[in-house]
């Protein structure tokens, strides 16, 4: 599938606003909430899901400008710049990461109107190219944050 400018940035802000109206809303104790996660991964929480999808948003802007990854990151694997990132970020506050959260859509929908028209109609992508704008960050919406959320809400029902 060949995409438009025009598409890309309409499902970036899409994305961007079921995201940001969600942790827009959070309270202390929800920032801290778990995630459902495997024994073999970091503990994450919501702001690390958050963190998550706002380093690969980054990243993906970086990839739009054409410019390389960052010194640290060169020649890691994703798991290792998960990890790295997961530690880089844990300690800030919410107000923090959201923030930064905001600053990065700031950023990529910049990089995205400044891209030239044929970066996004060159060649063939998956329906959801880039995915880290849009597919990658409603994925952990929903699986990660939304769920955290509601088990969250059961347990103070209970």
């Amino acid at each position: 599938m060949r995409h438009t400018r025009a598409h890309v940035i309409k499902r970036t802000i899409q994305e961007f606003t079921l995201l940001d109206r969600l942790v827009s809303r959070l309270k202390d104790a929800d920032w801290k909430r778990r995630l459902p996660r495997p024994e073999t991964k970091d503990p994450w929480t919501v702001k690390d899901a958050l963190v998550h999808i706002t380093h690969w948003k980054a990243n993906e802007a970086r990839v739009i400008r054409g410019k390389r990854r960052p010194p640290e990151e060169r020649g890691l694997e994703v798991n290792d710049v998960n990890r790295l990132i997961y530690l880089r970020w844990r300690s800030r506050t919410p107000k923090e990461v959201l923030a930064w959260h905001r600053q990065v859509q700031k950023d990529v929908l910049a990089a995205l109107r400044a891209a030239p028209a044929e970066w996004f109609s060159k060649r063939e992508h998956a329906p959801d190219w880039p995915g880290d704008l849009d597919s990658h960050s409603a994925a952990h919406r929903i699986k990660d944050i939304e769920r955290a959320l509601a088990r969250g809400r059961e347990r103070a029902g209970r």
